[in-house]
């Protein structure tokens, strides 16, 4: 549903929420009339991101130089929240409003350990803040709600349907996330709130089982509570201490216990070691993997992002081992203007 005119939206929206989910359950510490008012402070806060790629991003490959998505201001000197892969080797950002200004803004920080990425308004942009959630509070009766920002921005209700730890292809995991359904194609940077206002996650990705066990579409977020231990170091450095870790450039999948390669990127330390698509990953520096948490855990865990790791593979049949030199991930991108 779309955001203009957000004040009587906001009050049906909230008023359908608690009489579809909450119905015969305890009334909410909050009346409907003040959630309606922490909601659009919630949709002022949430504002459109803009971005262009530097020309000779290696991230270009895969998410393109121009990238469109969605923010959540989250302190009174206009510093916005996105998820990290919008504003990843960015050269130009802009933030847009609901009314269509467009405020100049630059890269604050991206961290590669959760995903998260900062934004600078460059002009005063008179903004709600949106307070910080506790996500791990989150359950699944509770209603909750997911805005996107910009002149398209719109709000829809949500629920929660899984909370679990989630390991990426490209070498991410996050602890946590919050998968929530139905589905919302403009996902990327977008806001989840629940009805006192307070941002619960940044939107990451749309995918078909957001649930375990079934195959119901969703989103994930990654949740707020990753947020606040780094806060201070993405501020001040650009990123986390847990984002100085080893990448060597795979994308892989696992299924029924078995990790394949399924993309090796161009000039990486895994081509560079003459690693393949439809190799099968058994070990790394012998310890024996079968999920992809494992796999991303044991390259990052207890050695220094920069050194040689040893993978066992099977290659049609034939059991290998590779050495490969990681580098330290951060090394490997095109510095954002601004960090």
């Amino acid at each position: 549903m779309g955001r203009n005119g957000f004040g009587g939206f906001a009050a049906a929206l909230v008023s359908a929420l608690l009489a579809g989910f909450v119905a015969g359950a305890a009334a909410q510490p909050s009346s409907v009339e003040a959630q309606s008012r922490a909601l659009e402070r919630a949709s002022a806060a949430t504002l459109g991101v803009r971005v262009q790629a530097v020309e000779d991003a290696r991230s270009a490959r895969t998410l393109g130089r121009q990238r469109a998505g969605s923010g959540v201001v989250i302190a009174p000197e206009g510093l916005v929240l996105t998820i990290g892969y919008l504003v990843l080797e960015a050269d130009e950002v802009e933030l847009v409003t609901d009314d269509g200004r467009e405020i100049p803004a630059r890269v604050v920080g991206y961290d590669v350990a959760t995903g998260f990425g900062l934004v600078q308004a460059l002009t005063p942009i008179r903004r709600a803040v949106a307070p910080l959630g506790v996500s791990a509070s989150v359950r699944r009766e509770d209603p909750l709600i997911i805005m996107s920002g910009g002149t398209d921005g719109t709000a829809s209700a949500a629920r929660l349907v899984s909370r679990r730890d989630f390991s990426g292809y490209w070498e991410y995991h996050v602890d946590g996330a919050l998968f929530t359904s139905p589905p919302r194609s403009d996902h990327s940077g977008a806001a989840l709130f629940n009805l006192d206002g307070e941002l619960l996650g940044i939107g990451s990705l749309v995918l078909s089982d957001a649930t375990e066990g079934e195959r119901v579409p969703g989103n994930m977020f990654v949740p707020i509570d990753l947020l606040k231990p780094i806060l201070g170091e993405l501020r001040a450095n650009g990123s986390s201490r847990a984002s100085m870790r080893a990448w060597i450039g795979i994308n892989c999948v696992d299924t029924g216990g078995q990790i394949r390669v399924v993309r090796v990127n161009d000039d990486s330390p895994a081509d560079v070691a003459g690693l393949k698509v439809g190799d099968r990953i058994v070990r790394i520096d012998g310890v024996a993997v079968g999920q992809l948490g494992q796999l991303w855990k044991t390259l990052w865990s207890g050695a220094p992002p920069e050194r040689e790791v040893r993978l066992d593979i099977v290659r049609d049949g034939t059991p290998q081992t590779l050495s490969v030199q990681t580098v330290d991930r951060a090394k490997t991108l095109k510095r954002p203007q601004g960090v």
